[in-house]
């Protein structure tokens, strides 16, 4: 069944049909409703590659992640791809299972022809980013920025966030900081780092001490234990570069060092995920401006895919605030 077959049956031109298809098209609404309710009636549904051959537009945003199994980012596409779905996008995944891959899995969207891409959680080669480039797929870079600055980026203010961990530590009588390090590569790491380290200088403190995870992952926190472990003094106020990397740093110094959480020492991790409040966790951390940098994403999509001519930015957006709960003294000792 073809858009042809639906005109001849309703004794319709073939664009009068296309337009009951078109949210914003110009269209009398009875007719449209007639289009609509007899294309239900026989099966007839628009076929959006066929479009693109005339529109030179699929309305597909491609989301591209390589670290699905951190908790944030489930969330984040979840919501994310209802929102582009309110402005008539098609969203189509696709996961990498390494940062290594990201390259591949973009290459792979191309093939779909996606009016723009956003990146979760990685950043693209020179290589990579040449070759959307070449295609005019506009790319968008969520919570980790691009190894250039003429990308466009939607990221927390996460050196802001960083200090916000340090002034709150430091307020509560902590003296002993230490930070628990992921991806040496990853924007969001670095940034969280430089932020937490610069102001417990600025406050007077030694530069906190630092202890290299390697990866934002439960494993990676779990087994910076012994790391922490080695420090001498043994720190009171510790950060971690994210939830999921502090919830496994907790279970690795209760269960391997016999240490009590906020007793010995304070955790604090970044994001706000569900389960940061769960109680067996009841992680106090900094939350995410997710509402802002989703409204961000889709409006700056929405700019992209319709062409407008808008020169590449980094939107750094303040934290939401940091959620108290029970990883961490509220008072000073």
């Amino acid at each position: 069944m073809t858009v042809k077959d639906l005109a001849r049956d309703l004794g319709m031109s073939v664009s009068t049909v296309s337009r009951a298809f078109h949210p914003h098209a110009v269209i009398a609404p009875q007719t449209r409703d007639l289009v609509l309710q007899r294309a239900a009636e026989i099966g007839y549904r628009p076929n959006p590659f066929a479009r693109s051959l005339i529109t030179k537009r699929t309305s597909i945003v491609g989301l591209v992640v390589s670290d699905i199994t951190n908790p944030f980012y489930p969330e984040v596409v979840t919501r994310l791809t209802e929102d582009l779905r309110a402005i008539d996008m098609n969203v189509m995944l696709v996961a990498a299972s390494a940062s290594g891959e990201i390259d591949d899995a973009v290459r792979l969207l191309l093939t779909y022809q996606p009016d723009l891409a956003v990146i979760l959680a990685s950043t693209l080669s020179t290589a990579a980013r040449r070759e959307c480039d070449e295609a005019g797929t506009p790319v968008i870079f969520f919570n980790r920025l691009s190894n250039d600055d003429d990308a466009f980026g939607v990221t927390c203010d996460n050196a802001a966030g960083g200090a916000l961990v340090a002034d709150y530590l430091i307020d509560r009588g902590h003296r002993r900081l230490a930070y628990v390090a992921a991806r040496p590569d990853a924007s969001t790491n670095i940034e969280r780092r430089e932020g937490f380290v610069r102001r417990a200088v600025e406050r007077g403190l030694a530069s906190p001490a630092v202890i290299e995870a390697g990866l934002f992952s439960y494993e990676a926190g779990y087994h910076a234990a012994p790391g922490f472990a080695a420090l001498s003094p043994r720190p009171d106020g510790v950060f971690c570069a994210n939830d999921i990397l502090a919830i496994g740093f907790m279970d690795g110094v209760r269960r391997e060092l016999g240490l009590s959480i906020p007793d010995d020492l304070s955790v604090v991790g970044f994001d706000d995920v569900a389960m940061a409040a769960w109680p067996s966790h009841g992680l106090t951390t900094v939350r995410q401006p997710v509402e802002a940098m989703l409204a961000s994403t889709v409006e700056l999509a929405r700019k992209l895919a319709a062409h407008a001519s808008t020169a590449p930015f980094v939107n750094r957006i303040p934290p939401a605030g940091l959620v108290e709960r029970q990883s961490a003294r509220t008072r000073h000792d």
